[in-house]
């Protein structure tokens, strides 16, 4: 695996330090496991602000609207 070098502060060193009894096999894999689930949930953020946003635009266009309607009238129950 690829080292990097960065700070932390006392408090996250101190976390760290308890990694096996949180059951993590060491420091790395605590590090690893953090930026796996920051990395889901910023990519969760960015599909709830453009849900928002296609909601926003469906409800401003009519057109689209219609166009929805007619083509939920057809899809089959």
């Amino acid at each position: 695996m690829i080292q990097a070098k960065f700070s932390l502060k006392e408090s996250h060193i101190q976390f760290l330090e308890q990694c096996k009894r949180y059951g993590f096999k060491d420091k790395s894999d605590v590090v690893r496991e953090a930026l796996d689930r920051l990395h889901t949930e910023l990519a969760r953020q960015r599909l709830r602000e453009s849900a928002a946003l296609y909601a926003e635009v469906y409800e401003e266009d009519a057109e689209t609207q219609e166009w929805t309607e007619a083509l939920l009238s057809e899809w089959p129950a």
